[in-house]
């Protein structure tokens, strides 16, 4: 009975620093807050393989399937433009499409483009018929450059 109590309290010790270690593994992976294209392209070599989120709108006709959970397409935010390879077992969302806002979660290439495991994205032509409404005589203005939200979620 006395050495049983020495083998429990080891064994709860490893348990729980096996513990602590997996939540904060977890919590530095999760912690990938966004930058916007030009952010990360400021960043330079810094930004190379580390877990990152970067920001920015689809590039008209740049979405190109290259088989089997494997997509390409661009994202830019004031002039700073990248390409971005999402690879995944994940449907991309059916908001990926041109001129939507997009988040994609991965490591940036030695070669200056992103390859994404993790996509998010907002279409913005769900909001334009509210907003050429607006005009009241028809006529569509001209609609200012969507801005990607600086916000860190990871849900929906």
């Amino acid at each position: 009975m006395g050495l049983l109590r020495p083998k429990f309290l080891l064994g709860g010790g490893l348990f729980a620093l096996a513990l602590i270690g997996l939540l904060l593994t977890g919590f530095e992976e999760g912690a990938a807050y966004y930058q916007t294209v030009g952010e990360l392209r400021e960043m330079g070599a810094r930004a190379e393989g580390r877990r990152l989120r970067v920001a920015g709108d689809v590039v008209p006709g740049t979405i190109a399937s290259e088989g089997e959970g494997r997509v390409r397409f661009h994202i830019e935010h004031e002039g700073a433009r990248l390409a971005v390879l999402y690879t995944g077992r994940e449907p991309l969302p059916d908001t990926l499409v041109d001129r939507a806002q997009a988040v994609a979660e991965g490591r940036l290439l030695a070669d200056g483009s992103f390859e994404a495991d993790h996509v998010q994205a907002k279409c913005a032509s769900k909001y334009d018929a509210a907003y050429d409404g607006a005009a009241g005589d028809g006529a569509s203005p001209t609609r200012p450059p969507a801005t990607p939200a600086r916000q860190a979620t990871d849900g929906p």
